[in-house]
């Protein structure tokens, strides 16, 4: 499986959970509704856990990220010298 393959599974992990998360706060509100304080963890908890998901799909991005800036001069250095080749040939041709 390709690494961005990879990304967009781990993306999607995340958004299903979250959707989760949603909606089994639903099913609680009508009873923690009655209660400040069963009120205040079920926001709470269900903040929390979508900003967690949050931030470990992000470090994900992130380290796709650095994982595409290393790769990318690599490549770009092995294509420099086929553009300098090119250009000296042209010149020593005129």
């Amino acid at each position: 499986m390709k690494r961005a393959s990879l990304h967009l599974l781990k993306g999607t992990g995340y958004l299903v959970s979250t959707v989760s998360v949603v909606l089994l706060a639903i099913v609680s509100w009508s009873n923690a509704s009655k209660d400040l304080l069963l009120t205040a963890c079920l926001l709470a908890g269900a903040a929390t856990s979508v900003a967690g998901m949050f931030c470990r799909w992000l470090s994900y991005e992130i380290e796709k990220r650095k994982e595409e800036r290393f790769e990318k001069p690599s490549d770009q250095a092995m294509k420099i010298p086929m553009a300098d080749h090119g250009a000296d040939a042209r010149s020593a041709s005129r």
